[in-house]
């Protein structure tokens, strides 16, 4: 028998797998190391039965007093929990008492977030306050991005920090919004828009912490890792320029990632690594699970002959049996690859009457008598569904329903990314989704964090997660679900796009600089372990190919046209897409040439959304859109219909009016390619001057000629149909209506009509004039082309336009040639008047040209013909 006075074991072994240097502490306060252990803690017994039941008493008697170990101004952070659990104890040395950049991989669900916080601290405990310059920029996917922004300020408010969040697109006023801030949370893509331009903005400088949550499964993603990896590379950019003007000020810039269990976190550590070496990191395994998960892969089997459809189809008449034997009476939730699958699964399951499963789910009647939709109201059969398109107030009432456990099963579409709903089952029917028409495999991120919603610490001691595939595909999922997939790079997929913002930066003008840029990625990592190679060389003739980038005999890099591909961060597909244009496209061509885009990608035409879009596109009384031939059968159709919006037809599919701002917001930043063609071709008046129009309608919202102009009024946007049934169609018939006539119209009181007045008056007014000089020669014409603002005056005292509006002009012959190209802005208000000589050169198919004033929003254009004589 083993003696437990000769085997003991302190509380430093059971912590720390090697000695800890002791560290002296940040503050005098008091010293992380000063433990004062009672003697009987002091050694415990270790005998093997009582082995893991001392090292769970230690690290809840170090953690109860690691919390006093942090300055009093913090500890509030923390409130929410008593004790930091294990993996966070673990972890808590290196995150808070050292600077070193850090990877902890560990089971979703153990508190990594904890994490974060710890290096936000350590950041202001090694900062002077009033913490002014201090920048943290936390990175994870959109939904956590949400949730963890609303924690935050409740946590560190209270400290003077302010918490904003960036997952928008928008691009003028995000460097105003994070001057103030000190913790921007963002999701890479839009961290990678922005950084685009880090060294004109001193603020992006001031980031001294980068925090990448969730994301090291995203590496290898098709369509998100590559973001991920460049957004850490240029940020090792920023770090490196700030060194270099600044060798004496020890600036530093650290970075903290965390993970699900993955075997190549050494990988990911050597990535992230700085001059003093690679990060340190924290390794797991599922053991350390707070809650702990049973893991689950059924295989079933699926004929070759069979379709996804019909396989997934399948699986519904399965599921019953399922959470039978695995939810232990306790809340399920289901995941399904599409919206139209979340409520046949719920229709499925809700005729098994089973699941109403104790007296409380007599709540459930309550529920169904609030919810909007008819269809949902089989909640009082104890089963819910929820996606994106359900009613906002229905989603609330369904998700309190789950929560409050009223609702004993919850199929849905949405809830995997952030929404922290408890769950002891996670049943994923199916690991195939559909993506812009096709199926595809889920990406091991995205069915992590519908595993991570089993078994949350605060709401379960144990949980089961259940993964239904097909028996082909069992064996992977299995590897995933025990952490045993090797985690790959994905950048080589979208190289081309990333080198070419990397060129327009000027991070690159050589290729031993993009050779460089290249060896700062994970992929540089990776392939010198993997025995795939990627040659960056050819990724930089495929820009060079379509005059995107210039390579001179010495491969020196000098960016071109491919500095508007970084600036509206367009794909090099789409720009491949734009170099085929003819020269002679109409309005109809460029918005089919825009959906055709892989910005859309991702977009999918779900089977409910067919008919109302058929029916849009066959109404012979809709002159608003431009139709499509035959049936509409894919994205590219359904993205080519939301011209509908421009025409101010009311889309009645809910799902629809969802996605629309998802594609104007693209839409707005592809239709800027117009700069592109303008550029490229000089006998493309038709196309560009299309494109030119193309742009303004997708950021009014309007086609050019639209009746409903009042929807640009700040006030009015709602009533403008009222508008146009009493004919005021156009700006100049708003400005002449009578004040009280328009408060009559829009059933509002005075000084309404007023207001409306006023702000109409207050837009630019312009006029072009043209005159020919009395210089005439056979084949060149000289004319002088002047543009004046008639109303200048009253702009002086208000103006309705923003700063950012301006006005093209653009000229054309009658072969087709673009005689003349100007943008004019600000300047012309001020001043009030603009003016230019041309020469005109002749034209065989005719002496006329086309003078053309396309304002950037507002109905404001100006279209007319003049002669020329020669």
């Amino acid at each position: 028998m083993l003696d437990s006075s000769d085997c003991t074991l302190s509380l430093d072994n059971l912590f720390f797998e090697k000695p800890t240097v002791l560290k002296k502490p940040l503050h005098q306060e008091v010293s992380p190391w000063q433990l004062e252990v009672p003697p009987s803690l002091s050694q415990i017994p270790a005998t093997q039965d009582m082995q893991k039941e001392a090292e769970t008493f230690a690290t809840l008697y170090f953690s109860q007093k690691s919390k006093k170990f942090l300055p009093s101004k913090f500890r509030s952070v923390f409130n929410e929990f008593p004790f930091f659990n294990y993996v966070q104890s673990k972890a808590l040395d290196d995150v808070l008492y050292t600077g070193k950049n850090f990877v902890a991989c560990a089971p979703t669900g153990s508190g990594k977030t904890v994490l974060f916080e710890l290096a936000i601290i350590r950041l202001l405990m090694e900062t002077s306050e009033p913490w002014r310059d201090v920048k943290a920029v936390y990175a994870p996917i959109k939904a956590l991005c949400s949730q963890c922004f609303e924690s935050w300020k409740k946590k560190f408010g209270p400290l003077g920090l302010i918490c904003k969040e960036l997952t928008g697109d928008t691009e003028i006023d995000d460097f105003f919004e994070i001057q103030d801030s000190h913790i921007i949370l963002t999701t890479p893509e839009k961290w990678d828009s922005m950084t685009r331009k880090w060294k004109d903005n001193c603020l992006l400088q001031l980031v001294r912490l980068f925090l990448i949550d969730e994301q090291v499964h995203v590496v290898k993603d098709a369509t998100r890792g590559a973001t991920l990896e460049v957004v850490v590379s240029r940020m090792k950019a920023v770090h490196d320029y700030r060194r270099a003007q600044n060798p004496d000020a020890g600036l530093s810039m650290r970075f903290v990632a965390v993970s699900a269990t993955v075997p190549n976190i050494s990988d990911i550590a050597d990535w992230l690594s700085n001059e003093s070496g690679p990060a340190t990191y924290l390794y797991m395994d599922e053991s350390h699970r707070p809650v702990k998960l049973r893991k689950v892969v059924l295989g079933f089997p699926c004929n070759p002959s069979q379709t996804e459809f019909k396989f997934d189809l399948s699986l519904n008449y399965k599921m019953a049996n399922i959470i039978q034997t695995y939810s232990d009476q306790k809340p399920a939730l289901v995941f399904c690859s599409t919206r139209k699958g979340v409520q046949t699964s719920a229709a499925v399951l809700a005729k098994d009457a089973r699941f109403i499963m104790s007296i409380e789910h007599k709540q459930l009647i309550k529920y169904a008598n609030s919810i909007l939709d008819t269809k949902l109201r089989l909640v009082m059969l104890g089963v819910g569904y929820h996606h994106a398109g359900v009613d906002l107030s229905d989603r609330k009432l369904i998700e309190e329903a789950f929560t409050l456990g009223d609702l004993p099963v919850l199929t849905t579409r949405t809830l995997a990314m952030g929404v922290n709903l408890p769950a002891h089952l996670v049943v994923i029917k199916s690991t195939v989704q559909y993506v812009a028409g096709s199926c595809e495999e889920y990406s091991e991120a995205d069915l992590l964090q519908m595993i991570g919603r089993a078994g949350r610490p605060q709401f379960d001691t144990s949980a089961t997660a259940v993964i239904m595939t097909k028996v082909q595909t069992r064996e992977k999922y299995m590897k995933l679900m025990n952490g045993m997939e090797i985690i790959e790079s994905s950048l080589h997929s979208h190289l081309v796009e990333h080198l070419n913002a990397e060129i327009v930066l000027q991070t690159i003008s050589h290729v031993n600089m993009a050779l460089d840029w290249i060896r700062s990625t994970f992929l540089y990592i990776r392939a010198l372990k993997n025995p795939t190679h990627y040659l960056c060389l050819k990724n930089l003739n495929s820009l060079s190919s379509i005059g995107l980038i210039n390579m001179d005999e010495d491969i020196n890099i000098k960016p071109t046209a491919g500095r508007l591909m970084a600036r509206y961060f367009v794909a090099f597909d789409t720009m491949k897409r734009f170099c085929e244009v003819a020269g002679t496209e109409t309005l109809s061509d460029l918005i089919e040439l825009v959906s055709k885009s892989r910005e859309f990608s991702d977009i999918q035409l779900r089977m409910n959304e067919k008919r109302p879009l058929n029916t849009l596109n066959r109404d012979k009384n809709r002159i608003t859109i431009f139709p499509i031939e035959g049936k509409i059968k894919t994205s590219e159709m359904k993205v080519n219909l939301i011209q509908a919006q421009l025409g101010s037809i009311s889309i009645q599919e809910f799902g629809l009016t969802q996605e629309t701002a998802k594609i104007f917001r693209n839409g707005m930043r592809i239709s800027k390619l117009s700069e592109f063609l303008s550029h490229r071709y000089k006998t493309g008046f038709s196309a560009l001057l299309n494109a030119l129009i193309l742009a303004k309608c997708f950021r009014s919202k309007l086609w050019e000629n639209s009746p409903y102009v009042s929807k640009q009024l700040e006030k009015i946007q709602s009533l403008s149909t009222a508008m146009v049934n009493a004919g005021l169609t156009t700006f100049s018939k708003i400005e002449q209506a009578n004040a009280r006539e328009l408060e009559l119209i829009l059933n509002r009181h005075p000084p309404f009509g007023n207001q409306i007045r006023e702000s109409v008056i207050h837009f630019p007014k312009y006029e072009v004039t043209l005159e020919q000089l009395p210089r005439y020669s056979c084949d060149i014409a000289e004319i002088v082309v002047k543009v004046n603002v008639k109303n200048q005056a009253q702009l002086l005292s208000r103006k309705t336009a923003p700063d950012h509006h301006y006005v093209s002009l653009i000229i054309g012959d009658s072969d087709n040639n673009v005689v003349f190209l100007q943008k004019l802005d600000l300047v012309l208000l001020k001043s009030g008047s603009w003016s230019k000589k041309i020469e005109v050169a002749k034209a065989s198919a005719g002496e006329e040209i086309s003078v053309n004033l396309i304002s950037s929003e507002y109905g404001l254009d100006i279209q007319q013909k003049f002669n020329v004589y020669y």
